[in-house]
């Protein structure tokens, strides 16, 4: 059972010379960021790389930074493709890209059958772009992880809070959620538009965000509420639209990428 890439060719090379190479190119823009500050969770845009490439490669150059071995990655994105309620994890083993094959954790998924917004349904996933693009990068800057791959349909983003808690139970978890910004504005209303959502984003107000403002809102709205219940504080990395990093400025899609890192120790344990 293996989910093959819908979108390789098109958002990214389907080549695995030209893939990796592209990757490269795009980490190595980045500028060393210096934070040594332990890594939790991230938010990354999830566009065809021309476009949002430069700005997600800001939060895998965090990634590549931070010095604490991660062994499962979650990352959460909203299906696009697929109408339904709760959250859709696969009934896929593995996820391909041109760069290998990602060994899902259907252990953890397993341990999560008792949580009520789960289905196990592969429709979601398979034209589903938002978790595929993430994948390239990760296997470029992580020798080896295991896959909580998710798609949030419509969802409380309390009870999507409440499925990171239950997530958040290792260390070597990273949370990955994956979502762009304003859609097909004009230039300059994107930019007022991204820039009322990233404070929303960085003073934790779940609540001041929907459909509008973020494709995958719902998953950032559960995310900001969990963090809320954990020393953690978010940095922006980096933020721009089409129009900065294509040239097209007539509509724009808006990008951000966003660091949340442990402040100090966590309650019981966890983030340590």
């Amino acid at each position: 059972m293996v989910r093959l890439p819908a979108v390789a060719g098109s958002f990214y090379p389907a080549k695995p010379d030209s893939l990796r190479r592209l990757v490269e190119r795009l980490l190595a823009q980045v500028p060393p960021l210096g934070n040594g500050r332990p890594l939790v969770a991230l938010i990354v845009p999830h566009a065809g790389y021309e476009y949002s490439g430069p700005v997600a490669a800001y939060a895998y150059r965090a990634l590549a930074e931070h010095n604490r071995e991660f062994k499962r990655i979650v990352v959460i994105g909203p299906s696009h493709f697929v109408h339904f309620s709760g959250i859709a994890a696969p009934r896929s083993a593995v996820f391909a890209t041109p760069l290998g094959e990602i060994a899902v954790d259907v252990e953890t998924l397993r341990n999560l059958a008792d949580v009520d917004i789960l289905v196990i349904d592969d429709e979601p996933h398979r034209r589903e772009h938002s978790i595929e693009v993430q994948l390239p990068f990760l296997q470029m800057v992580l020798e080896d992880f295991v896959l909580v791959p998710l798609a949030v349909g419509d969802c409380d983003p309390t009870k999507i809070s409440h499925l990171i808690d239950r997530l958040w139970d290792d260390p070597q978890t990273l949370i990955i959620v994956s979502s762009d910004l304003s859609h097909y504005l004009s230039y300059e209303e994107a930019q007022r538009k991204d820039r009322a959502t990233a404070r929303a984003i960085e003073a934790l107000e779940a609540e001041s965000l929907g459909p509008e403002d973020a494709c995958g809102f719902l998953p950032i709205a559960g995310l900001l509420l969990a963090v809320k219940r954990y020393p953690v504080e978010v940095a922006r990395l980096d933020m721009r639209n089409s129009g900065d990093t294509a040239g097209m400025y007539d509509w724009v899609v808006g990008y951000g990428a966003w660091a949340f890192y442990k402040r100090s120790a966590g309650r019981n344990g966890v983030l340590i």
